[in-house]
């Protein structure tokens, strides 16, 4: 989206959403429980290993806007354009998760810690670099481990990029054989249903009720039937304003809560509370400018593909082990900071310029400002 379009509410629940992803991710590296940081409430503590459900608001919001763009577009599902709308998601897409890919699979094959491939105490061979990175760039990943496990520190925290994936070439190909809109809806709500079946089959596996597609797709069914909704009714500046408290402090509570003994519903529940935000966030942009909430949010697929990276350098400098309790708190800011510097010089130099000139190279021309527009993750 270009700058003036974006919706700064959407921004903000995609700031929130992936700063729940970097959390998770540090808890787990450099660990918050049994530590002096213990005198903080147990609440606030549990919250922080609660990530996953960052990742349901992604699929969430990721659901809304493809279908939202796709609509303004070409004005209804059933005209997308085949060839225009697979550019576009590769143009997004792969310029800067190659490069990721690149530096991960470079770094492991040298054998640095936390980029080589393991399962436990069990080696892999390195042409699973081959195959991991393979599987990332033909969505199949979070497949993959759920034969080899969790078998590469950096390369598994894709796995969510393997479900967008599969929607994104599912979903035009579906809206075309389909076509009628009462038939598109009617498999969102197959998907809504099938997720928490599916979770409740594989609640003791979280490879399973967490990474499967059907696990996941009931979250983007989600996202897809807010946007249509949201084309046929448009919720006053009041509604929308209590839309978005009452879904906000619903979605607090329901992350607060956490996953354990919610397997089935929890993800479900994530989603209808994200999607309600969305739905009242209304198309008035507020006055003021974006705050930091909006920035994360503006940057959170340059985060994602490389919070991991920083995360695991970070962790050849200075073992958990070595890291005093004291200095976690100043540590999470330091990778914080890293991390978006890094996704601020990869954005700028790299997939930014490298969107438009794919676009400009094999795009269709178009009018108005949607031809320059930069579809969100």
């Amino acid at each position: 989206m270009t700058s003036h379009s974006r919706n700064h509410h959407i921004d903000a629940l995609r700031g929130v959403a992936i700063l729940c992803v970097l959390l998770l991710h540090f808890a787990l590296a450099y660990g918050l429980k049994d530590s002096p940081l213990g005198a903080l409430p147990a609440w606030l503590l549990r919250a922080a290993y609660q990530g996953n459900f960052g990742v349901t608001m992604f699929f969430t919001i990721s659901g809304y806007l493809i279908t939202a763009t796709s609509l303004r577009r070409w004005g209804e599902l059933s005209r997308i354009e085949l060839r225009q709308f697979y550019l576009y998601r590769f143009a997004r897409i792969m310029p800067c998760l190659l490069l990721a890919l690149a530096i991960i699979v470079i770094l492991g094959v040298m054998n640095v810690p936390f980029f080589s491939n393991t399962d436990g105490d069990r080696d892999l061979p390195a042409d699973y670099f081959l195959i991991a990175a393979g599987s990332v760039l033909t969505f199949w990943h979070n497949q993959l481990m759920q034969s080899a496990g969790y078998f590469n520190y950096c390369l598994n925290v894709y796995w969510s990029l393997s479900v967008e994936e599969v929607f994104y070439l599912l979903l035009p190909v579906c809206c075309l054989l389909l076509r009628r809109r009462f038939m598109i809806v009617l498999l969102c709500l197959a998907a809504i249903v099938a997720g928490p079946i599916y979770r409740s089959h594989h609640v003791d596996n979280e490879l399973y009720f967490m990474y499967g597609y059907l696990a996941c797709f009931d979250a983007i069914a989600i996202g897809c039937l807010t946007a249509l909704l949201r084309q046929r009714l448009q919720p006053g500046a009041r509604m929308g304003k209590m839309l978005r408290l009452v879904c906000g402090a619903a979605l607090a509570a329901l992350y607060v809560r956490g996953i354990a003994g919610h397997e089935t519903f929890g993800f479900t529940l994530i989603s209808l509370a994200s999607a309600g935000i969305i739905f009242g966030s209304g198309n008035d942009q507020p006055r003021r400018r974006p705050g930091l909430l909006q920035w994360f949010g503006r940057h959170s697929y340059e985060i994602y593909l490389f919070h991991i990276i920083v995360l695991a350098a970070m962790r050849n400098l200075v073992d958990k082990a070595h890291l005093s309790y004291a200095a976690r708190l100043p540590w999470l800011a330091l990778f914080l900071a890293l991390t978006a510097l890094a996704a601020v010089l990869v954005s700028r130099y790299l997939s930014e310029p490298a969107n438009a000139a794919l676009r400009r190279r094999y795009g269709r021309t178009e009018t108005g400002s949607d031809a320059r527009a930069v579809l969100p993750r």
